[in-house]
């Protein structure tokens, strides 16, 4: 799965900017990574394909665990392929699948395209007969961390990319509180 991972982070870079040249570069994030490996991992064992896993636990929840103090914009993608054990996970093939189905959704080609997103993670993961993939983009807006509080910062989910263009969210803004952005995938 990691020849997988590699191969969307590389194809989801390249196309974000065919869709926006100015783009910020993506820089893959190990705790991003983590996160999305977690959910990807979760979806293949429940087998399931949604923001929100059956306990309720999404992405986001993942990513404030780790880090109480993180706060900024996040964006998902996530979808899944059947495969047959005879003709097994072709790294190319599968990639460019997901980034073709990606490109099709407008919510999921609206995060790939979102400018200010800055850094990523992707996470794979196979159950009997399904590759379950999520991708996390992020960026914190040039907003500054919370003091040392824990627990203290409030997640708010916009619809898309576009609601995180708002006038408060941008940089040299003084935002309201913290935001976290939930993106959209392929239900």
């Amino acid at each position: 799965m990691t020849a997988l991972e590699n191969r969307i982070a590389i194809l989801v870079e390249e196309e974000r900017h065919k869709l926006d040249p100015m783009a910020r570069s993506l820089a893959m994030d190990a705790e991003l990574s983590k996160v999305a490996r977690a959910r990807a991992s979760d979806m293949a064992a429940q087998n399931y394909l949604a923001h929100a896993a059956p306990n309720g636990e999404t992405s986001a929840s993942l990513l404030m665990e780790q880090d109480a103090q993180w706060q900024g914009l996040l964006g998902e993608n996530l979808a899944a392929q059947h495969y047959t054990k005879q003709s097994g996970v072709a790294v190319e093939d599968f990639a460019r699948r997901f980034l073709d189905e990606w490109l099709k959704s407008p919510p999921h080609k609206e995060n790939m395209a979102f400018a200010n997103y800055d850094h990523a993670g992707v996470g794979a993961a196979v159950n009997g007969d399904t590759v379950y993939v999520a991708v996390l983009f992020s960026t914190d807006l040039g907003l500054k961390r919370l003091g040392t509080q824990t627990g203290s910062s409030t997640v708010t989910s916009l619809e898309n990319p576009a609601a995180a263009r708002a006038p408060e969210l941008q940089p040299n803004s003084t935002p309201s509180p913290p935001q976290l952005r939930g993106g959209q995938g392929l239900h």
